[in-house]
This record gives C-alpha cells, sequence and structure tokens, in this order.
C-alpha cells in the first residue's frame, strides 16, 4: 500500500514539474453541480424537464431540486384563531402533492440517464405575528428564516415535515389533549342542561356551541407543535426540524443566513427576518450552511460563526463539523441579473452516482463557487500532507501528522483571466498566509505549526475572479 502511494506521489510530481496539474486525487473525480433550484411545483419559472435541459447544456451533471415544501400564512382573530382567519397559501410540493413532484423527478431522470437529480425542498419551519392588521402593522417575524433539505424520497416525509400549516396529523394531539378534555366535559354537561329545558336548555345550547368551538379552535391534528401566536421560539421549531429530516436519512442546510431581503413590505403586512448566522452556534446537527450565495457572507471571514463551529467540533464540543456549500435560490434566468450556472457546488466522487453526491454532501467533499457563469474556477487540489505526500488529506478528510503539514493548492480558469487573484489560507479560524498571483495558480506551503495532542483544521478561500470557498481539511498531531 505504501508503493501504491508513493508511485502515485511520483507522478503527480512529474505532471508538476512538467507544467501539467493533476486531478484533485486519482480516487476522485469534480463533478459541478447546481443547489437550491425552484421549478413550477413552486415559485420557479420552468417545470422539472426545461430545468434539467438547461443545466445540461450548461456543463452541470448535479440537479438538486428544492421546491417549497408548503408556503401558507394564515392569521386569525381571537378568541378563535383557527375558525375565524384569513389562510394565503402559495404554490409548492405538497399543494400539488409530494407523490407526484418526487414521480415527476423520477420520470425525468429517467430521459436523462446521465444527469444526477436528487429531491429536496426549502422549509419555512416557523414564523410568529406581532401587531395588528387593523393597526396596519401586522408583522409576520422570521418566516424568511430558511432551511434546505435534501435526499428524503419518500412522499410522506414531506407530507409530514414538523412545518407550521403542513397538513394534518395526529403526532402533536396530545399537546393540546387536556383543553380537549374540559371542553368534552363542558359539552357533556351541556347535553343535560338542554334535557332540562327552559331557561337551562338555552344555558346547554350556548355551552355547547361553545364547547365544540374551542374543540375545534384547538387545532388537535397540527402539524407542529408550535402556532404563530405565541412569539419567538428560539431554535426549536428548526432544530425539530433538522432532528426530523435526520431521522429519515436525509441532509439539511441552513439557507442564506445573512440575507438582506428578509426586511420588507408584502402586501398588506409586514415580514421583518433580520440576518440570523448565529443559528450556525445554536442548533446543532443539521449539515451544513450556504457559505456563497447572492449576499455577501461575513460567516466565513476567519475567526468567525463558522470557524467557532469548526473548533467546537475539534475541541469535542460538537459532535460533527458543518459543511459550506454554494446555493443557487434559481427561480428565472435573468431574474434580479442572474443565471443558472453562478453559483455552482462541486462535487468530489468516487462514485458519480446520486448515493455519491449524498455521501459527498454528508463528509464534506466539495467545494463552493460563486461566479458569472460561463467563468468558473477550478479548486483542482486543496489538499494537506506529511512531507512524504504519503499521509494526505482532502476536503472532509481526517489525518493523523506527527509533523507540521505540507499545504498544496491547485486553481484554475475555464476561460482566461488576466488579472490577480487572492488566496488565503487559514488554520483554525486564524488566517495563516495571503497568496497573490495570476490563474492558473500552484501555491506549496509548509506551515510550522505543531502541536502534538492538538487537532485542527485548514480551509482556504479565492477572490478576484470569483470566489472559491473549500470545505476543511482536519489534521491531528501526534508525537
Amino acid at each position: 500500500m505504501r508503493h501504491r502511494y508513493f508511485i502515485l506521489y511520483m507522478i503527480a510530481f512529474i505532471l508538476v514539474i512538467m507544467g501539467i496539474r493533476p486531478s484533485f486525487a486519482a480516487d476522485y473525480q469534480q463533478v459541478a453541480g447546481l443547489i437550491d433550484t425552484r421549478t413550477t411545483y413552486s415559485d420557479g419559472a420552468y417545470d422539472i424537464e426545461t430545468l434539467v435541459r438547461m443545466a445540461k447544456g450548461r456543463g452541470f451533471e448535479v440537479l438538486v431540486i428544492n421546491d417549497h415544501d408548503r408556503v401558507v400564512m394564515e392569521y386569525g382573530l381571537p378568541p378563535f384563531r383557527n375558525i375565524v382567519k384569513k389562510r394565503v397559501e402559495l404554490n409548492s410540493i405538497n399543494k400539488q402533492g409530494a407523490k407526484a413532484y418526487l414521480d415527476s423527478i423520477s420520470k425525468v431522470q429517467k430521459k436523462f440517464p446521465d444527469m444526477i437529480l436528487i429531491p429536496g425542498s426549502e422549509s419555512a419551519a416557523f414564523y410568529y405575528w406581532t401587531g395588528s392588521y387593523f393597526n396596519k402593522n401586522l408583522t409576520a417575524h422570521n418566516h424568511e428564516k430558511r432551511i434546505l433539505t435534501i435526499g428524503m424520497e419518500n412522499p410522506g416525509d414531506y407530507e409530514r415535515l414538523p412545518i407550521l400549516h403542513n397538513g394534518a396529523g395526529t403526532e402533536y394531539t396530545g399537546i393540546v389533549l387536556p383543553g380537549i378534555l374540559l371542553f368534552l366535559c363542558s359539552l357533556a354537561a351541556s347535553i343535560y342542561l338542554i334535557k332540562w329545558g327552559g331557561f337551562y336548555r338555552i344555558t346547554g345550547i350556548i355551552v355547547a356551541v361553545l364547547s365544540v368551538a374551542f374543540i375545534a379552535d384547538s387545532n388537535p391534528f397540527k402539524s407542529s407543535p408550535f402556532d404563530q401566536y405565541h412569539g419567538d421560539q428560539g431554535m426549536a421549531p428548526y432544530q425539530l426540524l433538522a432532528d426530523y429530516v435526520n431521522e429519515r436519512g436525509g441532509l439539511t442546510f441552513w439557507n442564506y443566513p445573512e440575507t438582506k431581503s428578509g426586511i420588507r413590505k408584502m402586501g398588506p403586512i409586514l415580514v421583518d427576518t433580520p440576518p440570523y448566522p448565529e443559528v450556525l452556534e445554536e442548533s446543532v446537527g443539521y449539515t451544513g450552511f450556504a457559505s456563497l450565495y447572492g449576499d455577501n457572507i461575513t460567516v466565513t471571514e476567519p475567526g468567525n460563526a463558522w470557524d467557532r463551529v469548526l473548533t467546537a467540533y475539534c475541541d469535542g464540543i460538537r459532535s460533527r463539523p458543518v459543511w459550506g456549500i454554494s446555493t443557487a435560490d434559481f427561480h428565472e434566468e435573468g431574474e434580479s441579473g442572474e443565471k443558472l450556472g453562478n453559483f455552482p457546488t462541486v462535487f468530489l466522487l468516487r462514485e458519480k452516482s446520486r448515493k455519491g453526491v449524498l455521501e459527498a454532501l454528508k463528509n464534506g467533499k466539495m467545494y463552493a463557487y460563486a461566479g458569472s457563469y460561463p467563468q468558473f474556477v477550478r479548486l483542482d487540489e486543496f489538499s494537506v500532507a506529511s512531507s512524504d505526500g504519503i499521509n494526505k488529506g482532502l476536503s472532509g478528510d481526517e489525518i493523523v501528522l506527527k509533523e507540521s503539514p505540507k499545504i498544496r493548492i491547485f486553481l484554475s480558469a475555464t476561460v482566461p483571466f488576466e488579472n490577480k487573484i487572492k488566496v488565503r489560507l487559514i488554520r483554525s479560524g486564524e488566517l495563516v498566509e495571503t497568496f497573490e498571483g495570476t490563474l492558473p495558480m500552484q501555491i506549496d506551503y509548509e506551515d510550522k505549526y505543531f502541536q502534538p495532542g492538538r487537532k485542527i483544521y485548514y480551509r482556504m478561500d479565492m477572490s478576484g475572479c470569483g470566489v472559491v470557498v473549500s470545505n476543511p481539511v482536519f489534521v491531528k498531531f501526534e508525537e
């Protein structure tokens, strides 16, 4: 085995001498994909087949479809908020039918066997009201705080998502059962009063009507243990969603945590979702987050939220790391100046299949890019290795070293680009070194850092020709 790795290393070394940059690793192939795309199953402009044709025509081989699973807002008047209410529902997976959605993806997959299509959704797990419609200050808070689900393939998993207004279920009936039993007792008492006649009958009828109304208003078959009338519930609704998806083998990613469009007027109401980068630290069990999308990002800056989460993993405080992806939030070509292909995620695959892509997402085998299609910067290699190159880790890997590590970075462009780019190497939240140059660019750097018993990580980013954000490589130092 050692001879095998030595031969691979020598081949790579010779290719570098000849000016040929080897692929990321002999065992992996890079496959470009798009995450967070919409179709006509929710608020997208194109049906699934048209979207797939567009992606395939632009060189992408993976398409993750994240239509909205349920888009509903309800506002009711007390004391019967669930009866005297205004409900607005837009197109979504569950409105059209989760089975039809998944069947449509499967049907298109058969037409395009060389594409990898993965179903998912975008969830608005919770929101809450303040203000009043009559005072013209009715405000829905946190409705734009979104989570992407990826990989669930059972229609029932979408139909039973623990989000507000997602159909009827019995899982949370026990929460309102004490109140229902109280009103059932009052309903039983009203029957006796009705039998007595006269004044008692009138009283019994009033009590019966009110009891039935309160039972109906208690909403015993709701889809979430929360409602929109009792204020902010912190991380609880979102943690419930992440845990639910995990239990069903799916993946969850926080979407656009620094959104700049979450505070605005929407028809007769206001929506108020300020940027929410704190969720990266306040929630657990999720797979990752949008490290690149249409807004300016700060959580990936050295020492910020992402680094604090990764450091907590290295210190044993968290059970697993979280990964960065690029999310397209794509609805229509030309909308807000966007093109399909501006925000690709590139997967490092041993097996080019749906299973391989999901494994890559789960294990950090990908990097994110944001640019202007058709320009694309390829991260040909980002690795951390021992001095002999035999013990080598790529994004998502954890390696053990008995010496200071060597970092290798290769970058190239699909379209010639002459201006300078800037590459930053980050070690456990600390900016180690900044490199400047032109594409294609090769970096070999030995970090003198070595602390036996310590677990750290390295990651990199690039700016100047779009933006590249890698996922971390973890290193455990031993004597």
